[in-house]
């Protein structure tokens, strides 16, 4: 298995995965997708910690396996 990769909260490739800027409140960026209602919230500040981006993953209904490649 894998390990997760140290990214920043403005590497946010959700976005590869269909979801789409909704807006930004302070220092995090809402994100939506379509038919989904699940909000995600990207902190976009220094680099994530890693239960924040499996937390985040999980809520996009990704798979740790997905998200690697999303970043690739």
């Amino acid at each position: 298995m894998s390990r997760l990769p140290v990214i920043s909260g403005e590497h946010h490739r959700f976005i590869r995965a269909g979801w789409k800027a909704d807006r930004q409140v302070g220092s995090h960026l809402i994100l939506v997708k379509t038919g989904s209602d699940v909000v995600l919230s990207i902190p976009l500040h220094g680099e994530l910690k890693s239960g924040t981006l499996r937390k985040l993953i999980s809520l996009a209904g990704l798979t740790k396996e997905e998200f690697i490649r999303l970043l690739k």
